[in-house]
């Protein structure tokens, strides 16, 4: 088949219908079970976004169990999605019904998903309407090949491989138990006909609901042409129904992302401790090192280096940048700028060009200049520093005086002396030097040298008097004795290589 040959999508789908009413009361939590969230989007994210591409004139998300979160989450990823409640959950066909009675008319098919499905994919949905489209058929469910079937509905054919029924597990025969070809719970069908086979689903069944795998059967009955489409990967279509399944998904979404960023050229050194969700964006020749979790809408540019022990949440690093055991989160991070180890980048810091934030680091709504350092042991919060400054180690930007916080300015080629607290609101002035201990309250002129720190003064025998008998005293005492002799001695050695004093007749005879 040619390209031109190939059938499009382009309106094939006319609405988009989403399950997301269940309770989900195995995953033990509060939270809504569509909610949970997997790989940087929660489980109706990954559904929605599979769908998008199909570019349906409707969507609609049947919410029940925790409506108002699920309808807020929505306006958030999915504005153009109508939540429709389901006042009792009464079954996927009750479900279904009343999407598609929230639904004007529908010009194409429409497309039913369930909610909890994160590792279904753009691809699979477009073969899947394909498959549709050249078959003629009313409806077309989206089957798959399993090795364990077990509490599943399976696809039953007959002899020309005709789709005539899905059966549950509980009400298979042995034959019918022994097939492996499953219900994946995606239709895509005729709206008028799927929504008229609705109104006569019945609810004779143990557990007293009205079951959407029986629109295939009337549909059947009727003499309508119905199909099946499987699945390339039978992954795509696992749904999610506890914390054990959920995880087991979120780890074969992670090795399909890790697989797609090595294929395009990014070193990841060790798969197993490397999580990168779907949202991010990496170039090629980028080295993750183990321990490494890129996170949001974090993306790194050609030739980084992040690793080992990184976390970066919406994130961007440019290119040649390195990030080591450090924690960042709402940052940018200029090329071959570097970070850590051991920093913490809070949101709204912003690295320059080789820019260097070092050991043990905090910073927060900070603008690094080009070739700036903070080399380490400081916190620097909402300032703004120049190009190639040095920050000296321990340096304390204080920026909140117990009621608002205030912004510290530092200039081009500055050097702040270790040990300096600068006292915001405060500028520091190009060219200028702060002096090692000092408290800067005051600006700091171009070229200049800030002082603000007391005289010395010791207080002798301080220790002797106020802690008698401690190690520090003992040890003060042994010191003292130690000058003390070191002290005769050399008054001993001068006395005994002093020449002997002149004699009378000495100095008569030289006078």
């Amino acid at each position: 088949m040619t390209l031109q040959d190939t059938p499009t999508t382009d309106g094939a789908v006319g609405a988009v219908v989403v399950l997301a009413a269940g309770q989900g009361t195995r995953m033990r939590s509060r939270m809504p079970k569509v909610l949970h969230p997997i790989g940087g989007r929660s489980l109706l994210g990954h559904v929605l976004a599979a769908a998008a591409p199909l570019l349906a004139a409707q969507t609609v998300v049947v919410v029940g169990s925790g409506r108002e979160a699920v309808a807020e989450h929505l306006s958030a990823v999915a504005p153009e999605a109508l939540p429709v409640v389901q006042e009792e959950q009464l079954g996927s066909g009750h479900a279904a019904a009343v999407a598609l009675d929230a639904l004007t008319e529908v010009a194409g098919a429409v497309l039913i998903l369930n909610g909890d499905a994160p590792l279904l994919r753009e691809e699979t949905l477009t073969a899947l309407v394909r498959a549709h489209q050249q078959a003629g058929d009313v409806l077309t469910v989206l089957t798959a090949e399993v090795a364990d079937p077990t509490g599943l509905g399976r696809i039953v054919r007959d002899a020309g491989g005709a789709v005539r029924a899905i059966v549950e597990e509980r009400d298979a025969d042995d034959a019918q138990r022994a097939i492996r070809e499953v219900n994946a719970g995606v239709y895509i069908g005729d709206a008028a006909a799927v929504r008229e086979a609705l109104t006569r689903v019945g609810a004779a069944n143990d557990q007293g609901e009205q079951y959407l795998t029986d629109v295939l059967g009337l549909l059947v009955a009727d003499g309508a042409p119905v199909g099946g489409h499987r699945a390339a990967d039978p992954d795509d279509t696992l749904g999610c129904n506890d914390q054990r399944e959920l995880a087991a998904r979120r780890r074969t979404m992670n090795d399909r992302v890790l697989d797609d960023l090595m294929r395009a050229g990014v070193v990841v050194v060790d798969p197993q401790t490397t999580w990168v969700d779907v949202t991010v964006e990496v170039a090629a020749e980028v080295v993750l090192h183990p321990g490494t979790q890129l996170l949001g809408a974090t993306t790194v540019g050609a030739g980084a280096v992040v690793g080992p022990d990184s976390t970066l949440v919406d994130t961007e690093v440019g290119e040649g940048a390195s990030v080591v055991r450090s924690h960042v989160q709402l940052a940018e991070i200029g090329p071959a700028a570097t970070v850590g180890p051991f920093s913490y980048l809070r949101p709204g810091t912003r690295l320059g060009r080789a820019a260097k934030v070092g050991a043990y680091v905090e910073t927060k709504n900070v603008q690094l200049g080009e070739g700036s350092k903070v080399p380490h042991l400081s916190y620097v919060g909402d300032a703004t520093i120049g190009d190639h400054s040095n920050i000296g180690a321990a340096t304390v930007f204080v920026n909140y005086d117990g009621v608002d916080k205030h912004r510290t300015t530092v200039g081009d080629h500055v050097r702040i002396g270790s040990d300096t607290m600068l006292v915001a609101p405060v500028t520091v002035g190009d060219g200028a030097y702060t002096a090692a201990g000092s408290v800067i309250t005051t600006d700091v002129p171009p070229g200049a040298m800030g002082v603000a720190r007391a005289r010395q003064r010791n207080v002798a025998g301080w220790v002797a008097r106020r802690r008698p008998g401690t190690p520090g005293a003992e040890a003060a005492a042994a010191a003292d004795d130690a000058a003390a002799a070191a002290a005769t001695d050399t008054r001993t050695t001068e006395s005994a290589d002093r020449p002997p004093a002149a004699t009378d007749d000495d100095q008569q005879g030289r006078s």
